[in-house]
């Protein structure tokens, strides 16, 4: 069959299959199908239930699978291969700064070309280029430049090499840019401020044909000394793997308890998500502190990656995102190992993760869109899980509001119950595939999901082409107010919900099946909240606000 026709086959099969996905979905929740319930459908068991539950059945065991599968990799084919690392910073925090060029000096793989690319070329930005040259051996061995502009702007507010400029004094320094990356082992670059993806464009571009394989790491990301090599197996064995992403922890975990629910959630989305995924071989994010990429196929989608834009707009976020998808259009795939590590800062204020997860949510959105018209070149589960994952939020709301202003407290604390039943079940899972008994309070993520992540992904979808704003760089932490907006709102819809249902309570007594279970209900929930409580104070708490803690790192020794 013509490669045409079988092109058009597969687009009309994959839609096919996403529309009955979706109908599906529809029907179960429209119809609320019930195969069990009590005499006065105070507990029911139906058809959305069953589906969801299915979900994470499936998403659990192929999340098992792929590990079993990791557990025995094929050793490399080619140890000579090159593999440059490319490292992004913005107004760094020096410690962290520091520590992640030493965990790059311990990575054990022959040769490794490291570049640094400095988003900023102020004196304010120098004590980057400082530790970098203090850190890789100095002027002598790391070479190093200030780049008055970059790729696209010459400095001065014209357009540079990449946009079109004719300036010869910038050509001029765009080849020494490149001739230094190229020729030096370690280089450090400081060019003018243009965004992450900027930064970016400018490692790769600078790099161009000269290794095999990009490795990307963030400026506050502690690496493994194996990371490299164990990504490296994993693009060998199968030639159609055009990138894998490794497991990425979090570094400061114990500076907060949003820190420390990050990264239990953390652990969660990389060893279940995106295990599940890479079983498929459609993992549909890279993460940017700790991903390797073809760089043959990489050079071919530079240009269309560095320009996208969306309803009109440059795109300035979502950069990692957007570069998984650049692969998997291309029919390649994506995979990711857990033997592959690092770890990494995450936000230790509740606003300023808020902000962080709102921005991610508006790229996922956006990147949603884009993936869809390669559902087509891979498994169907890619097209599945990406329909079941890109509604289900919207699903979950209609459903809270439709209980908050049902007028009956049975079913805001069924709904409750359910919600903590969920993240137990997925939490004690987790610990049994971690063999840790921390992963536990995976299930306090599920209130934190419900109450400010929920809502930010609503607003990141109203707000989808709006750029302004984000997380600041970790030298001084900006906090963003505008990410309380939709919590804020969020609140106070529930709120009303609350106080309707007491109202509508008033207007009719309770039948003695309801106050039992009311009470029932409310000891359970109260219980559970009491033994978390208690079990994180005995195990995490004691250690927050202990920064020295997130340091006793088999690979952070710095």
């Amino acid at each position: 069959m013509p490669v045409c026709c079988t092109n058009v086959l597969n687009i009309v099969v994959t839609t096919l299959f996403a529309a009955v996905v979706l109908f599906t979905i529809l029907l179960a929740y429209v119809t609320g199908y019930q195969f069990i319930h009590t005499e006065q459908h105070h507990l029911s068991f139906g058809l959305y239930g069953a589906f969801l539950s299915l979900h994470l059945f499936l998403q659990s065991l192929f999340a098992f699978l792929e590990h079993r599968r990791m557990r025995s990799p094929a050793q490399p084919r080619h140890l000579r291969r090159s593999v440059a690392l490319c490292i992004a910073a913005y107004q760094e925090d020096p410690d962290y700064l520091r520590k992640c060029l030493r965990s790059v000096r311990r990575i054990s793989f022959p040769g490794l070309k490291v570049v640094l690319v400095v988003d900023g070329n102020r004196p304010d930005d120098r004590y980057m280029m400082d530790i970098f040259q203090e850190v890789m051996g100095g002027a002598d061995q790391a070479g190093s430049m200030v780049w008055k502009g970059n790729y696209h702007s010459d400095g001065s507010g014209g357009e540079g090499v990449g946009g079109g400029g004719r300036s010869t004094v910038h050509m001029e320094e765009a080849i020494r840019v490149a001739r230094m990356v190229r020729g030096c082992r370690y280089s450090c670059i400081m060019q003018e401020w243009g965004g992450k993806r900027e930064v970016m464009y400018t490692a790769f571009k600078a790099l161009g044909d000269s290794v095999d394989y990009v490795q990307v790491c963030d400026s506050d990301t502690v690496l493994d000394p194996a990371c490299t090599i164990e990504m490296l197996k994993i693009l060998e064995e199968d030639p159609m793997v055009g990138g894998v992403g490794g497991d990425v922890q979090i570094l400061n975990k114990y500076d907060s308890w949003i820190s420390f629910l990050s990264s239990v959630r953390y652990w969660m989305a990389f060893n279940i998500e995106r295990a599940c995924q890479s079983y498929f071989g459609c993992v549909q994010c890279i993460s940017g502190p700790l991903g390797m990429y073809r760089n043959s196929l990489l050079q071919r989608f530079l240009e269309p990656w560095y320009h996208q834009t969306f309803l009109g707009s440059k795109c300035s976020f979502g950069d990692d995102r957007h570069l998984t998808n650049r692969v998997l259009s291309f029919g390649y795939k994506t995979k990711f190992t857990a033997r592959s590590q690092c770890q990494t800062e995450t936000p230790t204020q509740y606003l300023r993760w808020l902000n962080q997860q709102t921005r991610w949510s508006k790229s996922y959105f956006r990147e949603w869109l884009y993936n869809a018209l390669w559902f087509h070149k891979h498994s169907l589960w890619m097209t599945y899980e990406s329909v079941v994952t890109g509604f289900f939020p919207f699903f979950l709301v209609a459903t809270v509001i439709h209980l908050f202003y049902r007028g009956r407290l049975w079913n805001i604390l069924l709904f409750l119950l359910t919600v903590q039943l969920v993240g137990m079940v997925k939490a004690t899972y987790a610990c049994f595939l971690r063999g840790s008994l921390v992963m536990i309070f995976m299930s306090l993520y599920s209130l934190l999901y419900m109450s400010s992540l929920l809502p930010a992904k609503i607003f990141a979808l109203l707000t989808i082409n709006k750029a302004g704003w984000g997380t600041s760089g970790r030298k001084k932490i900006v906090v963003n107010f505008i990410g309380a907006v939709p919590v804020t709102v969020w609140a106070v819809v529930l709120l009303g919900g609350v106080v309707y249902t007491v109202y509508c309570e008033t207007q009719e007594p309770l039948s003695e099946t309801e106050k039992a279970l009311l009470i029932a209900g409310t000891i359970l929930y109260a219980c559970y909240w009491l033994i978390l409580l208690v079990l994180y104070l005995a195990i995490v708490a004691k250690r927050c606000n202990k920064r020295e803690e997130q340091y006793h790192l088999p690979y952070a020794e710095a």
